[in-house]
């Protein structure tokens, strides 16, 4: 049962003010020690006063930090596309964000626009309020190079701030250059497993007779695109686990448990990705687990 509160109450009313302030002390102290101790109960210690606070803050700077920076990019080849706006919309829809947030959001793009936009600073309060956790800000890079390629491509301007975000936030040029082709290899991957699942599902909704119909219009829908072939979509999923093709059973699997802990929802919440942004990194980690299936399925 807690009792510091009485016991410093009764100590400085007594110093105070001699008995009466100790008295005083008392009953003021226990008042202190019965709401500490209904903190205690309901929130687990002192998180009513720290860790909720805590979070809230490090949410409202990662969100911050997030959409000024996508202003930032989507300014740096000159005008801001539709697209680009539509991009920034999607997010703040992917993450749920209510009203109060979404305008908060849309003036951090504003501001990021700004050329006099502080980007270093930015990143620099980013990276120290989330105690420099690398997977946490590799997340939030991962999410900038996503946003990026709105229209498809990155510009060249468009590097270059993704350049000075990686920088700023404590990674390496061959860091960027990695984490880009990655989502080169993740884009084509994520577009060949949609187009399978749409196929599947339109076949499916049809009568039943015709329920495994939906083999032969996944195969079609595959030819219409020959430029993408097995072949490239097995390459491409050894760079999303970011292993050889010649890697060993070990290896791989050591590679997959490691892309998984560092994009697995849950872990990254725990390490202080805000909620909001639990979609997103649900999106990663299921591409994570179909690259290994496939790969694991090529094998003997």
């Amino acid at each position: 049962m807690p009792f510091m509160g009485k016991l410093l109450g009764f100590v400085f009313g007594f110093l105070l003010l001699k008995l009466p302030g100790a008295i005083l002390g008392l009953i003021a102290g226990h008042m202190f020690d019965k709401g500490m101790s209904n903190d205690f109960s309901r929130s687990g210690g002192f998180g009513r006063f720290f860790a909720d606070n805590e979070r809230l803050q490090s949410s409202a700077i990662f969100f911050h930090a997030l959409f000024a920076c996508l202003g930032h990019i989507a300014k740096a080849d000159g005008a801001v596309t539709q697209s680009e706006i539509n991009v920034a919309l999607k997010l703040m829809d992917d993450m749920q964000l209510n009203e109060n947030d979404r305008r908060e959001a849309q003036q951090a793009f504003r501001e990021g626009k700004d050329p006099q936009f502080p980007l270093e600073h930015i990143l620099k309060d980013l990276k120290h309020d989330l105690h420099g956790q690398r997977i946490i800000l590799q997340a939030f890079l991962e999410m900038l190079i996503e946003a990026s390629f709105a229209d498809g491509q990155l510009s060249v301007s468009e590097v270059e701030v993704l350049d000075k975000v990686a920088v700023g936030l404590g990674f390496g040029h061959k860091d960027l250059d990695r984490l880009i082709r990655k989502f080169e290899a993740e884009l084509r991957f994520r577009q060949r497993q949609d187009a399978f699942s749409q196929a599947r599902d339109e076949a499916r909704s049809r009568a039943q007779e015709q329920a495994n119909a939906w083999r032969d219009k996944a195969q079609q829908q595959y030819t219409r695109a020959p430029q993408y072939s097995d072949k490239q979509r097995l390459t491409d999923a050894y760079r999303i686990l970011n292993v050889a093709p010649t890697a060993d059973e070990k290896t791989l699997k050591r590679a997959y448990k490691k892309a998984m802990n560092e994009h697995h929802p849950d872990k990254l919440i725990a390490k202080g990705l805000p909620k909001q942004a639990m979609e997103l990194a649900k999106v990663k980690a299921q591409d994570i687990q179909a690259a290994y299936e496939l790969i694991k399925s090529t094998r003997p």
